[in-house]
C-alpha cells in the first residue's frame, strides 16, 4: 500500500436492521411466521465497529437522524467509542432494512433509506481528511442520486486512500459514478456473486484479470467466498490470485460477515501486516461473525488472537458485540 492508515473515515450510510428468522422466503403474495425478530444499527455502523474493536481509530461523517433509528444509531457508536461527525439531521430519520435470515444463514435484504442517502447541507469538498485516514464508501452510497456524485467528486479532487465495498448494489451504481471511482480505489473487497456482475465473467481468475486494471496501480484486490475464504489480487503479491482459506465454522447467520471482513482487514493492514496475514486474520473474523445472529457481530482483536491459537472450535462466545434494543424472542 503507498500508505498504512492510521484512521478509518467511514462516509458509508448508517441504518438500523430489523432482522426476522424465517423458515424461507415467502413466495410472491404470501406469508411466513417467523422465530424471532431484533433491531440492531447496521450498514456502515459493521465496518466501522469491526475495525474499531480491532485497534483501528474510527469516525463516521454520513448523516444520522433524528427519529428512533437515529437514536439507536448514535448509541451504538458511543457503545464503541465512534466519533460522528455530524449532528443529527433536522429533516428526517434514519433508514432501515428488513433481513430475513433463512435456516442455512443466508439473508435478503429490503432497504428503505433515510437521511442517510441524502447530501443535505454537507460539502464533502471540504471534509476534514487526514493524510494517512483510510475512507470507505459502500455501493448504496455510490448508488444513492445525491451522493455518489459527490463522493466520485471527492476522490477525483483529493488524493484519498480509499475503500470501496460495493456490496449487492454493485449492479445498480450509476456508470460515470463507478468509472469515476475505481481508478482511485485502493482497496476493493467484494463477493464472487458481486465480483461476477461486475467482471461479466464466473471464473476466479478472469474475474480478478477483469477487475484489477480498472483499480489503482498499487491497488489490492479482495474476492470474497465465504467459507472458502478469499482470493487476493494486486499488491504485487504474485501474477495470479493468491487464496487464502478461511476457518470451518457452521454459520448462524451471514449478515454482515462481508463488513466483518473488510473492517478487520483494514485494522490488520494498518497495523503493519502483509496483506495475506491481514486476510487470514479478516477470514478468521468473518467465521466468527456468521456463528452470531445479527449484523455488526465482528469479534475483539482480543477475541480474534484467542480463536487463531485455537482454530479447531467452531467459535467463540460473544463477548463485545453492541446489545440488540427491543430484541424479541419466541413466535408472534
Amino acid at each position: 500500500m503507498r500508505v498504512r492508515p492510521t484512521r478509518l473515515l467511514s462516509l458509508g450510510s448508517m441504518l438500523v436492521d430489523i432482522r426476522i428468522d424465517v423458515p424461507n422466503l415467502p413466495p410472491r403474495g404470501g406469508d411466513v411466521i417467523g422465530s424471532s425478530a431484533s433491531a440492531s444499527a447496521a450498514g456502515g455502523f459493521n465496518i466501522l465497529a469491526a475495525a474499531s474493536r480491532n485497534g483501528m481509530s474510527c469516525v463516521f461523517a454520513g448523516r444520522h437522524g433524528t427519529g428512533p433509528y437515529g437514536s439507536r444509531i448514535r448509541e451504538a457508536l458511543a457503545q464503541e467509542g465512534i466519533v460522528a461527525l455530524e449532528a443529527a439531521s433536522q429533516e428526517g430519520d434514519s433508514g432501515f432494512c428488513l433481513v430475513m435470515v433463512e435456516p442455512d444463514g443466508e439473508r435478503t435484504f429490503v432497504t428503505s433509506p433515510g437521511v442517510e442517502a441524502r447530501l443535505g447541507e454537507r460539502d464533502l469538498a471540504h471534509l476534514a481528511l487526514l493524510p494517512s485516514d483510510a475512507v470507505f464508501v459502500s455501493g448504496y452510497d455510490l448508488s444513492y442520486p445525491e451522493l455518489g456524485p459527490e463522493i466520485a467528486a471527492l476522490a477525483s479532487q483529493r488524493d484519498v486512500f480509499l475503500v470501496v465495498d460495493p456490496g449487492p448494489m454493485v449492479g445498480e451504481i450509476p456508470t460515470g459514478v463507478l468509472d469515476s471511482i475505481l481508478p482511485r480505489t485502493c482497496i476493493l473487497t467484494l463477493n464472487r456473486r458481486e465480483a461476477a456482475m461486475l467482471a461479466g465473467v464466473t471464473q476466479t481468475e478472469r474475474q480478478g484479470q477483469a477487475i484489477l486494471p480498472r483499480l489503482r496501480p498499487d491497488a489490492l484486490l479482495v474476492l470474497r467466498d465465504g467459507a472458502e475464504g478469499c482470493f487476493l489480487f494486486g499488491e504485487a503479491l504474485s501474477e495470479r490470485s493468491v487464496h487464502v482459506p478461511a476457518p470451518a465454522v457452521r454459520a448462524l447467520d451471514t449478515t454482515g460477515a462481508g463488513d466483518a471482513h473488510t473492517g478487520v482487514l483494514i485494522a490488520a493492514l494498518a497495523s503493519g501486516l502483509d496483506p495475506v496475514s491481514a486476510a487470514e486474520r479478516a477470514n478468521a473474523a468473518a467465521a466468527i461473525s456468521v456463528t452470531r445472529p445479527g449484523s455488526a457481530t465482528a469479534p475483539s482483536r482480543e477475541e480474534l488472537d484467542a480463536f487463531l491459537m485455537h482454530p479447531w472450535r467452531d467459535a467463540l462466545p460473544a463477548v463485545r458485540v453492541p446489545a440488540t434494543i427491543n430484541n424479541r424472542e419466541g413466535k408472534p
